[in-house]
Protein backbone atom coordinates (compact mmCIF):
# COMPACT_ATOMS: atom_id res chain seq x y z
CA UNK A 1 0.00 0.00 0.00
CA UNK A 2 3.03 2.78 1.15
CA UNK A 3 4.67 1.76 -2.65
CA UNK A 4 1.13 2.39 -4.39
CA UNK A 5 1.17 5.71 -2.69
CA UNK A 6 4.28 6.59 -3.64
CA UNK A 7 3.86 5.83 -7.09
CA UNK A 8 0.57 8.01 -6.85
CA UNK A 9 2.57 10.97 -5.37
CA UNK A 10 4.92 10.54 -7.91
CA UNK A 11 3.01 10.45 -10.78
CA UNK A 12 1.17 13.63 -9.35
CA UNK A 13 4.49 15.29 -9.16
CA UNK A 14 5.43 14.61 -12.22
CA UNK A 15 4.75 17.33 -14.14
CA UNK A 16 5.37 20.01 -12.25
CA UNK A 17 8.77 18.78 -11.80
CA UNK A 18 9.28 17.90 -15.61
CA UNK A 19 8.18 21.81 -15.98
CA UNK A 20 11.30 24.40 -16.41
CA UNK A 21 11.28 26.72 -14.32
CA UNK A 22 10.82 30.57 -15.29
CA UNK A 23 13.42 32.57 -17.28
CA UNK A 24 14.97 34.98 -14.56
CA UNK A 25 17.32 37.50 -15.83
CA UNK A 26 21.05 36.47 -14.99
CA UNK A 27 20.36 32.96 -14.58
CA UNK A 28 20.83 30.59 -17.45
CA UNK A 29 17.98 30.84 -19.88
CA UNK A 30 15.42 27.11 -19.91
CA UNK A 31 15.48 25.25 -22.90
CA UNK A 32 12.62 25.65 -24.93
CA UNK A 33 11.35 23.87 -28.41
CA UNK A 34 10.48 25.85 -31.54
CA UNK A 35 8.52 25.04 -34.87
CA UNK A 36 8.61 27.93 -37.31
CA UNK A 37 5.52 28.95 -39.38
CA UNK A 38 7.71 26.89 -42.50
CA UNK A 39 8.18 23.89 -40.20
CA UNK A 40 11.44 24.18 -39.24
CA UNK A 41 12.07 22.74 -35.43
CA UNK A 42 15.01 23.24 -33.24
CA UNK A 43 15.63 24.10 -29.59
CA UNK A 44 16.65 27.72 -27.97
CA UNK A 45 20.15 25.66 -26.72
CA UNK A 46 21.40 25.13 -30.18
CA UNK A 47 21.16 29.00 -30.55
CA UNK A 48 24.38 29.05 -27.97
CA UNK A 49 26.48 31.40 -29.53
CA UNK A 50 24.36 33.80 -30.92
CA UNK A 51 22.17 36.67 -29.00
CA UNK A 52 18.48 35.71 -29.10
CA UNK A 53 15.20 37.60 -28.99
CA UNK A 54 11.90 35.98 -28.12
CA UNK A 55 9.56 38.08 -28.95
CA UNK A 56 5.62 37.89 -27.92
CA UNK A 57 3.53 39.80 -30.24
CA UNK A 58 -0.37 40.29 -31.16
CA UNK A 59 -1.70 42.12 -34.18
CA UNK A 60 -4.55 43.71 -32.14
CA UNK A 61 -1.62 45.43 -30.16
CA UNK A 62 -0.46 48.60 -31.42
CA UNK A 63 2.91 48.72 -29.73
CA UNK A 64 3.28 45.45 -31.22
CA UNK A 65 2.64 46.92 -34.73
CA UNK A 66 5.65 49.47 -34.03
CA UNK A 67 7.84 47.28 -32.57
CA UNK A 68 7.38 44.32 -34.88
CA UNK A 69 8.83 46.44 -37.81
CA UNK A 70 11.63 47.50 -35.94
CA UNK A 71 12.50 44.50 -34.77
CA UNK A 72 12.97 43.18 -38.23
CA UNK A 73 14.96 46.26 -39.39
CA UNK A 74 17.05 45.58 -36.49
CA UNK A 75 17.43 41.99 -37.53
CA UNK A 76 18.37 42.37 -40.96
CA UNK A 77 20.73 45.17 -40.11
CA UNK A 78 22.45 43.05 -37.03
CA UNK A 79 22.27 39.48 -38.33
CA UNK A 80 25.82 38.87 -39.18
CA UNK A 81 27.03 39.42 -36.08
CA UNK A 82 25.07 37.08 -34.48
CA UNK A 83 21.48 37.99 -33.97
CA UNK A 84 18.89 36.19 -33.95
CA UNK A 85 15.00 37.41 -33.16
CA UNK A 86 12.26 34.98 -33.01
CA UNK A 87 8.59 36.64 -33.37
CA UNK A 88 5.78 34.62 -31.64
CA UNK A 89 1.96 35.05 -31.92
CA UNK A 90 -0.47 35.31 -28.94
CA UNK A 91 -3.40 32.59 -29.43
CA UNK A 92 -5.54 36.22 -29.71
CA UNK A 93 -4.01 37.29 -32.88
CA UNK A 94 -5.32 36.41 -36.06
CA UNK A 95 -5.46 32.67 -37.83
CA UNK A 96 -1.53 32.01 -38.90
CA UNK A 97 -2.93 32.01 -42.69
CA UNK A 98 -3.86 35.96 -42.34
CA UNK A 99 -0.44 36.73 -41.78
CA UNK A 100 1.37 34.85 -44.87
CA UNK A 101 2.04 38.15 -46.50
CA UNK A 102 3.54 39.59 -43.31
CA UNK A 103 5.56 36.63 -42.51
CA UNK A 104 6.88 36.49 -46.29
CA UNK A 105 7.70 40.28 -45.63
CA UNK A 106 9.81 39.43 -42.39
CA UNK A 107 13.49 38.54 -42.38
CA UNK A 108 12.94 37.70 -38.29
CA UNK A 109 11.57 33.98 -37.79
CA UNK A 110 7.85 33.49 -36.87
CA UNK A 111 6.82 31.04 -35.17
CA UNK A 112 4.18 28.76 -35.09
CA UNK A 113 4.69 27.20 -32.09
CA UNK A 114 6.87 27.53 -28.68
CA UNK A 115 6.85 24.55 -26.42
CA UNK A 116 8.50 26.08 -23.01
CA UNK A 117 8.64 28.10 -19.67
CA UNK A 118 8.50 31.51 -22.33
CA UNK A 119 5.08 33.42 -22.63
CA UNK A 120 4.32 37.02 -22.56
CA UNK A 121 4.67 38.36 -18.81
CA UNK A 122 2.28 41.50 -18.31
CA UNK A 123 0.84 41.31 -21.67
CA UNK A 124 1.99 42.07 -24.95
CA UNK A 125 4.54 42.96 -26.41
CA UNK A 126 6.85 40.94 -24.31
CA UNK A 127 10.41 40.24 -24.72
CA UNK A 128 13.17 37.91 -23.61
CA UNK A 129 17.00 38.46 -24.14
CA UNK A 130 19.29 35.42 -23.83
CA UNK A 131 23.29 36.13 -24.85
CA UNK A 132 25.80 34.55 -26.34
CA UNK A 133 26.43 32.10 -23.13
CA UNK A 134 23.00 31.30 -22.38
CA UNK A 135 22.20 33.78 -19.74
CA UNK A 136 19.46 35.46 -19.94
CA UNK A 137 20.02 39.34 -19.66
CA UNK A 138 16.68 40.82 -20.24
CA UNK A 139 12.65 39.54 -19.80
CA UNK A 140 10.52 42.25 -19.44
CA UNK A 141 6.71 43.56 -20.94
CA UNK A 142 6.54 46.52 -23.01
CA UNK A 143 7.99 47.68 -26.72
CA UNK A 144 11.56 48.44 -27.79
CA UNK A 145 12.73 51.46 -28.62
CA UNK A 146 15.68 51.54 -31.07
CA UNK A 147 17.49 53.57 -28.70
CA UNK A 148 16.42 50.27 -26.06
CA UNK A 149 17.77 47.82 -28.49
CA UNK A 150 21.24 49.46 -29.30
CA UNK A 151 21.90 49.82 -25.60
CA UNK A 152 20.41 46.22 -24.83
CA UNK A 153 21.98 44.31 -28.12
CA UNK A 154 25.26 46.44 -28.81
CA UNK A 155 26.97 45.12 -26.14
CA UNK A 156 25.70 41.86 -26.33
CA UNK A 157 26.52 41.22 -29.90
CA UNK A 158 30.18 42.08 -29.44
CA UNK A 159 30.62 39.96 -26.61
CA UNK A 160 32.87 37.15 -28.23
CA UNK A 161 31.06 33.78 -28.78
CA UNK A 162 31.60 31.17 -25.77
CA UNK A 163 34.57 28.45 -26.35
CA UNK A 164 32.11 25.65 -26.72
CA UNK A 165 29.64 27.30 -29.19
CA UNK A 166 29.94 25.66 -32.34
CA UNK A 167 28.03 28.91 -33.88
CA UNK A 168 30.22 31.37 -35.18
CA UNK A 169 29.45 34.83 -35.45
CA UNK A 170 30.92 38.27 -37.69
CA UNK A 171 33.85 39.56 -35.82
CA UNK A 172 33.20 42.90 -36.98
CA UNK A 173 31.94 45.56 -34.46
CA UNK A 174 28.67 46.46 -34.16
CA UNK A 175 27.35 49.45 -34.68
CA UNK A 176 24.27 50.67 -33.30
CA UNK A 177 21.70 51.99 -35.71
CA UNK A 178 20.70 55.41 -36.40
CA UNK A 179 17.01 56.43 -36.25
Amino acid sequence: MRTLALVAMTLLLAPSVLQAAPPKVGQAAPNAQFVTVQGAKFDLASLRGQVVVINFWATWCVPCRKELPLLDAYYRAQKDHGLIVLAATTEDSVPEFQMRKLFAAMAIVPLHRLKGPYEPLEGVPTNFVIDRRGVVRYAQAGAFSLDNLNALLVPLLREPPAADSATTTASAATAPLSG
